[in-house]
C-alpha cells in the first residue's frame, strides 16, 4: 500500500485550507477529528460512497488539514492541529466554534 503525500507546514496556504473547509462533508470530518486522536475512513463516511469520501480525504490531505497513515489495509486519519495552529493561529479554533 502506498504512503500518502502531505504538504509541509510551510506549504500550507490559507486559500487551500479555506477551500477544503468550505464543503459541509469535509467540515464535518474535521469537526469529528478534532474530538478524537485518530479515526478510520469508515468511521467518517456517514454512509457516503467510497469514491466520494476518497475525494474529500484527498482535498483535506492536500490542504494540510489531515494526516493519513496506513495500518495494514486501514487508513487512519488525524487532524494536523499543531501544524495548522502554528501556520494560521486561531483559525481552527474559530472554524470549530461555529455551528
Amino acid at each position: 500500500m502506498r504512503a500518502f503525500k502531505h504538504p509541509t507546514p510551510l506549504e500550507l496556504t490559507l486559500e487551500r485550507v479555506l477551500y477544503a473547509l468550505s464543503d459541509p462533508v469535509r467540515l464535518d470530518i474535521v469537526r469529528y477529528l478534532a474530538n478524537v486522536p485518530e479515526a478510520t475512513c469508515g468511521e467518517l463516511d456517514g454512509g457516503r460512497p467510497k469514491s466520494s469520501m476518497s475525494h474529500h480525504f484527498r482535498v483535506l490531505r492536500d490542504a494540510g488539514l489531515v494526516h493519513t497513515r496506513n495500518v495494514g489495509t486501514t487508513h487512519m486519519n488525524s487532524l494536523r492541529r499543531d501544524e495548522l495552529e502554528s501556520r494560521f493561529p486561531g483559525l481552527l479554533a474559530s472554524v470549530l466554534s461555529q455551528r
